[in-house]
């Protein structure tokens, strides 16, 4: 019989396999939830009108051969011991009908429900779980040890020999993804950023979205704003193919040479792509487009403030981890020392940082 003592250390070398081990196994809670977008699982519960179906019932939405079916109840098994869905059981010794009645009723929970709907989260989700996004970090190991120069250490270029923007030039599937990603964040984003942080928005007649894309974020900023005349700068292949008919005004040009004045400018997860310098000159060129303070010039961000924000595990381990997937474009998050470091190197005199959106922030630097 073990001694005490000896069982307590016994148990802490299995506590801390379990924490190995959940680390080690993480890529799997990555693709099982990749699976679950692929074959449009919650979209399959959803269209029940309880949101909760058994497996035969989520067979009947989706298209899965029948030697599939035991593989998709382990599948499920582990959407819901990671919190994708919830099961519900039935009692022991039930009514004892059909086989369906042994089956576990799966249920959409709070996480899951972000992947439904006309504004959902499964773009961006199905993004950042591409697999040309995710297979660089097979080589993170073997990158850091090759020599490069600051400005080239980009992981995806040493994945697949080109930078994300050739490839999304070159990949149409590729593109679109990127694009509809994007657009999916600015939806969700947006709302939660005028809802919780309006003032950053009022006392201005004009804004530019730059780097904005398909222009989803300056649509909902023109709507909940219908007296700012917003407009979207991008490069001219990015708006040769942004929708019509939206209400705002989309510009080609390229924010490192110059930028289309107005009362203020608007960042969202653009400038954590660009080192410090990149981002003074994008910075410079904003202070040369907008007024002064005083006439409500301003630039308003939407990016991670590391060590900003709620201070549970969950947001710490979420920041550093979106830092870490920066390396993949060269980019990075920062703290609010490195913001002000920019920030003061473009000419700007003040800032303000507010931490409503979860991991994220709204910035506003003035000049």
């Amino acid at each position: 019989m073990a001694l005490n003592g000896s069982t307590h250390h016994n148990q802490d070398l299995l506590d801390a396999q379990l924490e190995l081990w959940q680390s080690t196994f993480g890529y799997i809670k990555s693709m099982a939830l990749k699976s679950a977008l692929d074959l449009r699982i919650a979209d399959a519960i959803d269209h029940y009108g309880c949101g909760s179906a058994t497996v035969p019932q989520i067979v009947d939405r989706i298209t899965l051969p029948s030697s599939k079916i035991p593989h998709l109840r382990r599948l499920m098994r582990v959407l819901a011991a990671t919190g994708v869905f919830t099961a519900q059981h039935p009692p022991a010794g039930g009514s004892g009908g059909g086989d369906d009645d042994d089956e576990p009723m799966y249920t959409l929970t709070p996480v899951s429900r972000l992947l439904v709907g006309s504004r959902n989260l499964a773009p961006i989700t199905s993004m950042l779980l591409h697999p040309a996004l995710v297979s660089p970090f097979l080589e993170l190991g073997s990158w850091f040890q090759e020599k490069e120069a600051p400005e080239s250490c980009q992981l995806f270029k040493h994945a697949h020999g080109q930078t994300v923007w050739e490839q999304t030039d070159r990949d149409a599937a590729f593109d679109a993804a990127v694009n509809d990603g994007m657009v999916s964040d600015s939806h969700f984003i947006m709302d939660v950023a005028i809802d919780e942080c309006a003032g950053a928005f009022q006392g201005i007649r004009s804004l530019v979205d730059v780097g904005g894309g398909f222009g989803a974020a300056a649509q909902a900023i023109a709507k909940a704003f219908p007296g700012v005349k917003c407009s979207v700068l991008d490069l001219d292949h990015v708006i040769a193919k942004a929708p019509c008919d939206t209400g705002v005004q989309y510009i080609a040009g390229d924010m490192f040479e110059s930028i289309p004045p107005a009362d203020a400018m608007f960042f969202k997860w653009v400038l954590h792509d660009w080192g410090d310098e990149e981002c003074i000159r994008i910075l410079k060129n904003c202070r040369k487009a907008i007024p002064p303070r005083e006439e409500g010039g301003k630039v308003i961000i939407i990016d991670i403030v590391i060590g900003v924000g709620p201070s549970d595990l969950r947001h710490k381990e979420m920041q550093a981890l979106f830092d870490t997937y920066m390396m993949i474009i060269n980019g990075k998050e920062r703290n609010e020392k490195e913001w002000k470091k920019i920030f003061f190197k473009a000419g700007f005199s003040d800032y303000k940082i507010t931490p409503v959106l979860g991991v994220r922030s709204i910035i506003e630097a003035y000049p």
